[in-house]
């Protein structure tokens, strides 16, 4: 529950809205208490973009409140706020105080010892609503479990092997480092991928990927109005050319920071899943081609698939899915759990903060974002960082279409305008619904991890429960990091 600023003066008391919340799903949920007389049932509806979740917003006054739920037929209360046993069963309790210096006074039928049981330490732990956050009154994780979950994950990991991840039927793209730069971008543009394994003819294998970030740096290259890379050169510039000068350009770009190129990062279909992971985590790539060659010097090597931690996840649910016991932290919520990027809270200077942008916000502020934080995606948010939309990496190949790069200044486009120009361009299997999903703190570790291994899904917003107000966000290599440290 959260209380709003400002309270509302009826008949001499000060009555404050108040937000109730439901987060464990139903058809239909009704709220009633000691407010309402518990003779009237207040309807809660469900919030946008988290159909699980229910809500309403009853003005109180300041005081103690008993509270249950109607779900579904069903009187229920919140395990996770303070409860007390009294009259009508287990009810929630709360102590709504407007200054810090109000001092309840409790109803003559409880004062006297009637018979509604009050639990005296329930009821000291009930505190100002203002003051109060879910994760103050969730379970925290122990370092037993956490090891115990950890070596879990791994010794699964450990025993299966990437073959796993191959589908039955498919298709994978690469291709030719003698491609111009140009086409190689409008390629990966017209089918719908962001990243595409580079093959040279002459040598006979597979040299290296090329990835939205590629197309993030050209495009920044031919910002700078002092480039050497024009858009005629563009026509006939060849990826290998680009990749050739990339780390000069990085090294003159970033002073100290290690050069982009190196060694082509694959794997074979045998190797496991935990060093496949970890590949992908320690090298901070979003995928790792899988290759195959029947020779002993590896020649005539065949492209196989992408590994992405995305498939690795689904391979990790699907088999905890029906043996989650043996796996007790899939069931604490995530914020309770060390994972993840949260908003810092007040007076919490040492957590970097979130980085979020406004749909006015230049484009080059978001690619800048994208190269400097080393981060994949950006929440869109509005003046009361309510979430709108999320920029990614991925997002920039849209400014492929219809050559849009070529004559575009990218401190006067807005990341609205971008994201309006390649919203008709999204791979059919990866819809806006889920490029943007969501889920609250409360939301189980368990159901992050499913939510996230669904195709096209890279990451998950966390929101505050009906004001969809980012709260932290969660990326695939966040899980993974968590599991595998």
């Amino acid at each position: 529950m959260d209380s709003a600023r400002d309270g509302v003066v009826v008949a001499g008391t000060v009555l404050i809205p108040m937000r109730f919340v439901w987060p464990y799903g139903g058809r239909s949920v009704y709220l009633s208490g000691s407010f309402t007389r518990w003779s009237e049932l207040l309807q809660m509806s469900p919030v946008e973009g988290c159909p699980s979740v229910f809500q309403v917003i009853h003005s109180l006054a300041p005081g103690y409140h008993q509270y249950k739920f109607y779900v579904d037929g069903e009187w229920r209360h919140d395990e996770h706020q303070p409860y007390m046993s009294g009259e009508f069963g287990i009810v929630n309790t709360v102590l709504l105080a407007t200054d810090p210096n109000f001092i309840p006074s409790l109803p003559p039928d409880i004062a006297s010892g009637s018979n509604m049981d009050v639990d005296n330490e329930v009821f000291r732990r009930v505190v100002r609503l203002t003051d109060v956050s879910l994760s103050d009154v969730l379970p925290r994780i122990s370092d037993v479990d956490l090891q115990m979950s950890r070596q879990r994950i791994s010794a699964f990991l450990s025993m299966r092997t990437a073959y796993e991840l191959l589908p039955e039927s498919g298709k994978v793209v690469a291709l030719d480092v003698d491609l111009p730069v140009k086409q190689a971008f409008h390629i990966l543009h017209e089918q719908g991928i962001p990243v595409a394994p580079l093959w040279d003819f002459c040598k006979g294998q597979f040299v290296g990927v090329l990835s939205a970030l590629d197309f993030i740096l050209i495009l920044k290259e031919i910002g700078n109005h002092g480039s050497n890379l024009t858009e005629e050169e563009l026509e006939t510039h060849t990826v290998s050319a680009w990749k050739e000068g990339k780390t000069y350009l990085n090294r003159q770009n970033n002073g100290h920071r290690t050069a982009f190129s190196r060694p082509f990062i694959h794997a074979g279909p045998y190797e496991n899943l935990k060093d496949v992971a970890m590949k992908i985590l320690q090298n901070e790539v979003s995928t790792v081609p899988i290759v195959h060659s029947s020779s002993e010097d590896g020649s005539f090597p065949q492209l196989l698939h992408l590994a992405s931690l995305s498939g690795i996840l689904k391979c990790i649910c699907r088999y905890f899915r029906h043996c989650s016991s043996s796996l007790p932290i899939l069931q604490l919520p995530i914020c309770a759990i060390p994972v993840g990027t949260w908003v810092p809270k007040i007076g919490e200077s040492n957590r970097p903060p979130l980085a979020m942008l406004r749909p006015s916000a230049p484009l080059a502020s978001a690619l800048n974002l994208l190269v400097q934080a080393q981060v994949s995606s950006i929440p869109i948010v509005d003046d009361t960082d309510t979430l709108l939309d999320i920029y990614c990496r991925s997002d920039i190949t849209a400014l492929a279409k219809d050559r849009a790069y070529t004559h575009m200044n990218l401190d006067g486009m807005t990341v609205h305008q971008a994201l309006q120009l390649g919203q008709d361009s999204y791979d059919p299997y990866e819809l806006r619904s889920q490029r943007c999903q969501m889920c609250l703190r409360s939301d189980s570790l368990h159901k992050v991890m499913e939510r996230l291994a669904n195709p096209g899904v890279r990451r998950i917003v966390i929101v505050e429960a009906g004001s969809k107000r980012v709260e932290g966000i969660i990326s695939l290599s966040d899980i993974f990091k968590f599991f595998l440290g």
